[in-house]
């Protein structure tokens, strides 16, 4: 019981931690992506047009960021420089088409974008490619 409440450690249980927050976010951002990648007509149609870059740029670029840098992350590879894509991507979606609502419509956004966050700065983990490739 005394574990349970221990603020130690292990670097074990760290990366595997790491893995799950990485293949959990990966894969259920992933699903976004591929449903915009699938349904790409219609969302085209009322997709928002960020920056003047017409609604079809802007809605590849999200497909991008959400479903292939998505895949990137979840086998761990180059996993900090594909989660810059994915946490621009969602800020826009947080502040831009949600107008920064963080308890409504934009929970799900943010609490995605604290996940994204914190694995830019802590990185992928050992268990990664990455991880495999540093060794």
């Amino acid at each position: 019981m005394k574990k349970l409440f221990s603020i130690n450690y292990s670097a074990t249980s760290f990366n595997i931690a790491l893995l799950f927050l990485r293949v959990s976010a990966g894969l259920l951002l992933m699903t976004h992506g591929y449903d915009k990648l699938v349904h790409f007509a219609e969302y085209q149609k009322t997709f928002m047009n960020f920056l003047g870059l017409g609604s079809a740029l802007s809605l590849s670029l999200v497909i991008f960021s959400e479903f292939f840098c998505s895949i990137f992350l979840i086998i761990g590879l180059f996993s900090r420089l594909v989660t810059i894509p994915i946490i621009i991507g969602l800020s826009v979606a947080v502040f831009k088409a949600h107008n920064g609502d963080f308890s409504g419509k934009g929970e799900l956004p943010s609490l995605f974008l604290a996940c994204f966050i914190a694995i830019l700065l802590v990185g992928p983990g050992r268990i990664s490619v990455d991880g495999l490739i540093k060794k």
